[in-house]
């Protein structure tokens, strides 16, 4: 019999409706998982206790009938989420030993539904990172390894933990949140699927903000059906995020029919750059082709304002981080400095943020704060909004032209070395974010769907960017893109 730990969603959620499993069960399953990938770093805090309560729940509920497609369903938590009584740190030490008294509206959302918190998931802290090395509890490790090759691997960032977990079948599907392309790029490196929806479609209330015009929630999953199931779980309409939009959340499973013929497919030809390995260039060319195969029409299009949209995200982003986390001083939770006789409230900040932010943290701080200052505000971080503008314009150009949906590369590479960028310029690690983060500028839904291999035996990913609103049908485009892939691999256990 298939290890139950290892079934999608959907296939989990059909066997649970016939009665050919229990919630419980499947939990257990999960957690025996857990407790066996500790060398992965991926649960930072266990809730064993809950998921066993929250499974008896959910068994009873299915028993009764009409429940949820999420009901029973074991789930991670990205530590960013916060979840009442239970430790909500961001991975970073200046959350030390906070358990906030509220639960944030998509956690809140799923646990409505009947889903089951395994516990929380690793990430880079405070979402700043791209590799998930950033975090105050260690490094997540990929389940994937080259070939012949014991060099433990990054599982992308900052929803690394995530990314792993699923992998590795510790879940069934897990939170993510994406800012500049932390599900997307996670995904890519570890043969998952995640989609990043339309800004303003999941609330972002009880999620520890980096950057508030940006960040976004969403699923990452097994397979593109588990994302549409999780996703429209997660959407909502809510008035205490001023971001959310009442609009109505369709069925995006209903969507799933593979079929898109008609559907016009863009090729920018500004994502064609200098250095992008062959393998990415080879896989999106398989890509157009299978999407051509499938019925769609591909056509070359012009994202001309693409080049800027690096610098613009990387003067935004740090600016409102630096906006955000000013609330982290040591009064009120989390982290407080041992102060020194004579010191003050000033010196009490000072040593409290130097202590409980790490070093990838108060970079963007000291960025943030330099592009808004009096002297610089109008040189950089306007020009960043006016750039911004821009790249939302030539979107919505594509788009009115006829365009359904866009085709690019996920990552510039496969998986690396976890300490690999370690001597690097900070600038080459914020360059795994080039195809990502045009999307977070704009607004817009993307998804990551595993494609292929590359020589190494480490998966590729494609990215699909859609219309506003329009996840239904950025999903079954993704849909059709999974089944002429046919990736089916699996990370070989070592853990």
């Amino acid at each position: 019999m298939t290890e139950l730990n290892t079934l999608t969603i959907a296939e989990a959620r059909d066997a649970l409706k016939k009665g050919e499993v229990t919630s419980a069960a499947l939990t257990e399953a999960c957690l025996g998982a857990i407790e066996g990938a500790g060398a992965l770093n991926a649960f930072v805090h266990k809730t064993p206790e809950i998921a066993m309560q929250q499974a008896e729940a959910a068994d009873a509920r299915l028993k009764g009938g009409e429940a949820p497609a999420l009901c029973g369903i074991p789930l991670g938590i990205k530590d960013l989420f916060c979840t009442k009584g239970v430790a909500s740190q961001a991975a970073s030490n200046i959350l030390g030993g906070f358990k906030p008294e509220y639960e944030s509206t998509v956690t809140g959302n799923l646990f409505a539904d009947g889903a089951v918190m395994l516990g929380k998931l690793n990430m880079d802290e405070f979402a700043m990172g791209s590799s998930n090395e950033t975090s105050a509890y260690g490094n997540a490790v990929n389940p994937w390894r080259r070939e012949g090759d014991e060099t433990p691997l990054t599982p992308g960032g900052s929803s690394g933990g995530s990314a792993s977990a699923v992998a590795a079948d510790l879940c069934l599907g897990a939170t993510g949140t994406d800012t500049g392309g932390s599900i997307r790029q996670p995904c890519a490196f570890t043969g998952t699927v995640g989609i990043k929806p339309t800004y303003g479609r999941c609330s972002r209330w009880g999620i520890v903000a980096f950057a508030s015009s940006l960040d976004q929630a969403g699923p990452m999953t097994k397979t593109v059906r588990d994302s549409a199931i999780m996703l429209q779980a997660m959407c909502s309409h809510d008035p205490k995020d001023s971001t959310s939009v009442d609009f109505p959340v369709p069925d995006f499973e209903a969507a799933l029919t593979g079929d898109i013929r008609g559907k016009t497919i863009g090729i920018p030809k500004e994502y064609h750059m200098e250095g992008i390995p062959a393998e990415i260039e080879q896989l999106w060319t398989r890509g157009k082709e299978m999407l051509a195969d499938a019925g769609a029409k591909v056509v070359d299009i012009s994202l001309p304002h693409t080049k800027y949209a690096l610098p613009a995200y990387y003067v935004i982003a740090p600016a409102e981080a630096s906006s955000n986390l000013a609330r982290y001083d040591g009064v009120r939770y989390g982290h407080r400095a041992t102060l020194a006789a004579g010191d003050g409230i000033t010196e009490m900040y000072e040593k409290t943020r130097a202590e409980g932010f790490g070093s990838e943290v108060q970079r963007r701080i000291m960025v943030g704060t330099y592009v808004l200052s009096a002297g610089f505000y109008d040189a950089y971080y306007n020009r960043a909004r006016k750039v911004r503008a821009l790249i939302k314009r030539d979107f919505d150009e594509a788009f009115a032209s006829g365009v359904d949906a866009i085709l690019t590369p996920a990552t510039p590479s496969a998986a690396f070395g976890l300490g690999e960028m370690k001597s690097a310029d900070p600038v080459q690690m914020y360059l795994n974010d080039v195809f990502t983060v045009t999307v977070n500028l704009a607004g817009l839904p993307g998804v990551s769907v595993p494609a292929g291999v590359d020589k190494q035996g480490l998966p590729l990913g494609l990215q699909l960017i859609g219309r506003p609103w329009e996840e239904g049908d950025l999903l079954n485009t993704a849909y059709a893109l999974e089944q002429a892939a046919g990736f089916v691999s699996k990370p070989a256990k070592w853990w």
